[in-house]
């Protein structure tokens, strides 16, 4: 066994049960990408069995800290019998599910999601490269999922020094030899879905927001919203969900063409009429700023951006990012209103998001009532040794009477 060996004092991470050995913190050893590695303090003792990667600054992933275990196909089929096991016990209602969330779940760089009779898997480190084949194996004999669909094209993996793979990587056997198409229907409180394994964002879909859509028709019926924007909308999980919860117009704004025809099939597809939502391929920038110019208000609004700052070191620049387009909402959302807003930015934490949204209600004069914080569903788990698993955050604000708010002209 290859043994790495961390300089004096930077094993506190990992005596702390944290994944992550980063370059700098290495004093010596090395080892082919994705191999098994002994990782060791400076005075030789044991720390963890972890995966290697010579080409990312995440430079060891800890597979186990436990010194009598042993890295082999057994040691896969326990983790994710005991990730899948979780998500059945904690009932959730849908066809569409997070089996395996990286870290969390003690597979780091792992992520799988299964809709309906597909499961869609991203291997995005040096590790779980070494090991897919055994890992697929164990995922198909644990779930009973006859389909698996290999998502491995995030920029992620180029900093593993690992290419893009897309494609089936389990599929059975068929008498007439065809392949399964890899469009899927998921059905979720609110509303059914449709995606694509082959083409969607991450997996197919965002799950992760999955509670969220269920939350927004709740407050959407409780509060009387009818005027709904959705900003970032993707293929409209949220505007269905505000049909869902009687709002009679709704606007979706995104960038991609495709994902906004998909969003308006969602529509039709849940009984909706189609004249109840417009769909907007523009800049949600520049159409927020064209809003206000023209004078139209909604009643509820919804910002789920992509990710604005990757890492720590974007922080500046995105919290403008998020603060500009939160000052730009906040004056179109009608007093009494209901703004949804997200981050999913693992640079920006969630007291910094809190203090960029308050800033940018500052700038556009109004105040608003905190109805509570919003995160990842239950089946993207945080542990307590990981808070880097803790990407998605966002607020569930209504607004206040601006009358008693001074305007700051912009």
């Amino acid at each position: 066994m290859k043994v790495i060996t961390l300089r004096e004092g930077k094993e506190r991470s990992m005596l702390r049960r944290h994944p992550w050995i980063f370059q700098g913190s290495v004093a010596k050893g090395s080892a082919d990408p994705g191999e098994t590695v002994r990782v060791q303090d400076a005075a030789g003792r044991f720390l963890a069995w972890a995966a290697y990667s010579p080409s990312s600054q995440i430079r060891v992933r800890a597979w186990s800290f436990d010194e009598a275990e042993r890295i082999d196909a057994e040691f896969f089929q326990r983790k994710v019998e005991a990730a899948v096991q979780l998500r059945r016990r904690l009932g959730i209602d849908s066809n569409g599910i997070r089996l395996i969330h990286g870290e969390a779940d003690g597979l780091p760089g792992l992520i799988v999601d299964q809709y309906d009779d597909v499961l869609s898997a991203q291997f995005l480190s040096a590790g779980t490269e070494r090991w897919k084949d055994v890992i697929a194996d164990a995922l198909i004999a644990t779930t009973g999922c006859p389909y698996l669909y290999e998502r491995s094209d995030s920029g992620v993996r180029n900093l593993e020094g690992l290419p893009a793979v897309t494609g089936w990587l389990r599929h059975p056997d068929t008498a007439a030899g065809r392949r399964r198409a890899t469009d899927v229907v998921t059905h979720e409180t609110g509303g059914t879905l449709t995606l694509a394994v082959a083409e969607g964002h991450k997996t197919g879909y965002y799950l992760d927001q999955r509670d969220n859509r269920g939350l927004f028709a709740k407050l959407v019926r409780q509060l009387g919203c009818k005027t709904v924007l959705n900003c970032y909308s993707y293929t409209g999980g949220f505007s269905v969900a505000a049909l869902e919860g009687g709002a009679t117009d709704v606007t979706s704004v995104d960038s991609s063409g495709p994902a906004l025809a998909r969003a308006s099939a969602h529509v039709t597809l849940n009984g909706y009429e189609a004249s109840a939502h417009t769909a907007l391929d523009a800049d949600v920038n520049g159409t927020l700023r064209r809003f206000i110019k023209e004078g139209r208000t909604f009643d509820a609004i919804v910002l789920d951006p992509p990710k604005f700052a990757p890492s720590a070191a974007h922080a500046d620049r995105a919290s403008r990012a998020y603060k500009d387009i939160n000052r730009l909402a906040f004056r179109l959302l009608n007093p009494g209103g209901l703004l949804l807003t997200f981050s999913c930015s693992g640079g920006i934490g969630g007291e910094l998001f809190h203090k960029i949204v308050a800033g940018a209600g500052m700038d556009a004069g109004i105040d608003g009532y905190l109805l509570r914080r919003l995160e990842a569903t239950s089946d993207h788990p945080t542990t307590l040794t990981f808070p880097e698993g803790e990407y998605l955050k966002g607020l569930a604000i209504i607004r206040k009477d601006s009358s008693e708010c001074r305007k700051i002209q912009n």
